[in-house]
């Protein structure tokens, strides 16, 4: 299952810990890695922290942002340390690796993704990932390193293999049937006066993570849009204005 698992980096800025990433997942069986933008893979600091591992720096694959890096992933995870209003139902390592162990199968990709070592994943990308997870840590001083957050995850993953009877054959939608069907109810929304002009995000957050939740195959996706091209047709002549 480890081939259709992708550690995802974010805008790295350290190529110490890109090469440490790549030598963290190598330990732990994992080989395919995406980067979005960031500093040079090939940074003698990065080739010197890898190690034997620089075979992953070489095959990795990069890409200009994190919507296309998992468009054809089906199970996305955004990590974070902060909890916020759009960061609810936050899953600890272990947590995610059993679903992971649980859900993967030959047909169905996965992504962990990490942020930048400053700042993380903004909440635009967070919005993109199916569930969110944390490593708990002391209040006192919360920030790990990102080699350290990719390690930890993939020692899990790596744990809850050797206990992992096989997964359960599903067939999910993947992100790119989910992202195209979100833009889709965004101008369905929009067209009916259902956003607000001034932050329509707020909605449409809180409709991904009922859609996430809900686990939708690609023919319910597609059952969904079929109803919002209706709505769209169907409000063709209105003119944006409620009426009592």
């Amino acid at each position: 299952m480890n081939k259709d698992i992708f550690i995802v980096l974010v805008e790295p800025q350290s190529p110490g810990n890109i090469g440490m990433a790549c030598r963290a997942m190598k330990n732990m069986g994992l080989t395919q890695l995406r980067i979005v933008n960031g500093c040079d893979r090939f940074h003698p600091e990065s080739l010197k922290f890898a190690v034997a591992a620089r075979d992953l720096l070489e095959s990795a694959e990069i890409f200009p942002d994190l919507a296309t890096a998992v468009s054809d992933c089906t199970l996305t995870v955004g990590t974070t340390r902060r909890h916020g209003k759009y960061r609810q139902e936050i899953f600890s390592p272990p947590e995610i690796a059993q679903h992971l162990r649980e859900m993967v199968n030959k047909d169905c990709r996965a992504a962990l993704i990490f942020g930048r070592e400053d700042n993380g994943l903004t909440t635009d990308e967070l919005s993109i990932c199916r569930w969110h997870a944390t490593i708990p840590t002391s209040k006192e001083y919360g920030s790990l390193n990102l080699a350290q957050s990719v390690l930890l995850f993939c020692y899990e993953l790596e744990k809850s293999a050797e206990a992992a009877g096989g997964g359960r054959a599903i067939e999910m939608a993947n992100s790119g049937e989910m992202e195209t069907m979100f833009t889709h109810f965004h101008a369905a929304l929009n067209k009916i006066g259902f956003l607000n002009e001034q932050n329509p995000e707020h909605i449409m957050r809180s409709l991904r993570r009922i859609f996430f939740r809900a686990n939708l195959d690609s023919r319910e996706v597609t059952v969904l849009r079929g109803m919002l091209t209706q709505i769209e047709w169907a409000s063709s002549s209105f003119d944006g204005r409620k009426r009592s």
